[in-house]
């Protein structure tokens, strides 16, 4: 599901006079691995368009960079985006998808506009996401619950790495093709009690490997956990809402879109929690 209103807004310059690829993030310089990430993605792009000039690239979010709201994917896909065009080159949604995905696993998604799936595929060309819904198909929001806006110690690039030591990661890739077909059909169908069981088990499975992992991470917070407690509270209740956490100690709670007020209001209440980040379903990467 891609958010409106949260977003990251990239502009890429290819220019002759540039000795190497720059990169500012907020207005503040990135060097190292974060420049590296970005280089190897204009690479790509450099070879598409068969140029050789380096390229400043400034980006800024709307929101908390590194924990855990899917910065990484927004940034990829809208470098993706820009820094293709800026090339010269006209992509289609699919090559847009697969550029971003070599950036960034999940940014392939935040491509394609409203509810999106992301093919497993069985080489580069074919892993790519697409839209199996409009963002008008279903009227949900997220209320992203903010426990901490600070950047988390261990990225999602590394807890990718070391999953393969966590005994459960085999039966959690085993059992994708389940949750993903259960996800897909209730977002089809607008089932929402079952869409939000099946995003709190998956969330809840992948933060079981990364608890088991060799180091282990922990990225839960207090607080985190207590937002568990109380979603499960207030659906039991009849309040339509499910949660569903990244890499991160922030909290993604989906609801229905008419009770987006509500949810926030209950979720600022909450110990811990210090802002509340709202959106609903989004449209597909632009240029503007």
């Amino acid at each position: 599901m891609n958010l409106d209103g949260l977003f990251t807004r990239t502009t890429v310059t290819f220019s002759a006079s540039l000795p190497t690829d720059s990169l500012f993030i907020n207005s503040k310089t990135v060097s190292g691995p974060g420049l590296e990430r970005v280089s190897s993605i204009l690479e790509l792009v450099r070879g598409m368009a068969k140029i050789n000039e380096r390229a400043e690239v400034t980006s800024e979010n709307n929101f908390p960079a590194g924990a855990g709201i899917a910065s990484s994917a927004a940034a990829f896909a809208a470098l993706a985006l820009a820094g293709s065009k800026a090339a010269g080159l006209e992509l289609t949604e699919t090559e847009l998808s697969v550029l971003a995905r070599r950036g960034s696993g999940s940014a392939a998604r935040s491509i394609p506009a409203g509810f999106v799936e992301w093919q497993m595929g069985k080489d580069q060309a074919d892993s790519y996401a697409y839209s199996i819904a409009p963002a008008d198909h279903w009227h949900l929001a997220d209320c992203v619950a903010i426990v901490s806006a600070e950047h988390k110690k261990t990225g999602s690039t590394e807890g990718h790495a070391i999953a393969g030591t966590s005994p459960l990661q085999n039966a959690r890739i085993a059992d994708a093709a389940r949750r993903i077909e259960i996800c897909r059909n209730a977002i089809l169908n607008k089932d929402f009690e079952a869409f939000a069981n099946i995003i709190e088990h998956d969330s809840d499975m992948m933060h079981s490997v990364m608890m088991t992992s060799n180091p282990p991470l922990m990225y839960w917070q207090s607080a985190t956990v207590e937002i568990f407690h109380q979603v499960r509270e207030w659906r039991t209740g009849g309040l339509p809402v499910g949660y569903t956490v990244d890499a991160g100690a922030n909290v993604h709670v989906l609801c229905l879109g008419e009770y987006k007020a509500e949810v926030e209001k209950r979720l600022r209440e909450l110990p811990g929690v210090s802002d509340v980040l709202t959106a609903g379903v989004g449209g597909a990467a632009k240029m503007v």
